[in-house]
């Protein structure tokens, strides 16, 4: 019987000369045109954008999600620092929710050209994620909040569907519920030390039937940070209930950021 390695590594070369040929036959990716980086927020994971993606990439837009550890403000930013610099060239951060807050520390990196909001906090620096909204009534999904012996929050089924994400399916609703990031509580009382905001064009959706974060609250971080702002009338997951209005909101920063 003849070795097998050598027509293993022959199949391999001639695997790598068909790709080789395939990579020079397709177009140089254009460096100039934005990624869209998608940070996701609280009981949460990287699928919350699921329905967001395929309509940007549609539009030709580079799109990617962010997976954040959701265990300190310091672990959030660093996945998204790290998200950035993978990007050949400008970036446009969408946050949601916390990711708000992580977007905000994140945002100076000189490859990020604006930043979306969506439905989320806004700090200013020296201020944690919640000072800027203590001014108006804690929404009734944050009274469904449950904490483990280390800190960490989640919510159940029943508070998701009827709190966080009322205007999808139950279906989808088990589907939040049972894919939820569970968030360090501690992190919502981290401050940070800098707000991008100051320095790059801003958008904000605000989820006007939203029981998680004060849609008066989301109106007021919106005019404070000078967002050009759009409202629309669902719960704290837009991006799930509304996503061609989501999609339309962050084209509009893709095509606003300098090519």
């Amino acid at each position: 019987m003849k070795p097998l390695v050598p027509s293993l590594l022959a199949a391999a070369l001639a695997l790598t000369a068909g790709t080789t040929a395939m990579a020079a036959d397709t177009p140089a990716t254009d460096a100039a045109t934005p990624t869209i980086v998608l940070v996701h927020g609280a009981f949460a994971d990287g699928s919350s954008w699921s329905k967001v993606i395929p309509l940007l990439q549609a539009k030709g837009l580079r799109t990617v999600a962010v997976q954040n550890p959701l265990t300190s403000l310091e672990d959030d930013v660093a996945a998204v620092q790290r998200a950035v610099r993978a990007q050949p060239g400008p970036v446009i951060l969408v946050g949601h929710s916390w990711a708000g807050s992580v977007i905000t520390q994140a945002g100076n990196d000189a490859k990020v050209a604006s930043l979306v909001y969506v439905a989320s906090f806004a700090p200013s620096a020296g201020e944690s994620s919640i000072d800027g909204l203590k001014a108006f009534p804690a929404p009734e999904g944050q009274k469904h909040l449950d904490a483990d012996a280390d800190g960490f929050l989640t919510m159940s089924p029943a508070a998701i569907a009827r709190y966080f994400a009322q205007d999808v399916s139950a279906a989808e609703a088990r589907l939040i519920a049972a894919t939820q990031g569970p968030v360090k509580g501690a992190a919502f009382e981290q401050t940070l030390t800098t707000a991008a905001w100051t320095q790059k064009p801003s958008w904000y959706i605000v989820a006007g039937k939203d029981q998680m974060i004060a849609p008066a609250g989301q109106r007021a971080l919106a005019k404070k940070i000078g967002a050009h702002t759009v409202e629309l009338p669902t719960s704290h997951v837009p991006m799930l209930s509304s996503p061609q209005a989501v999609a339309r909101v962050i084209e509009e920063a893709a095509h606003a950021a300098p090519h």
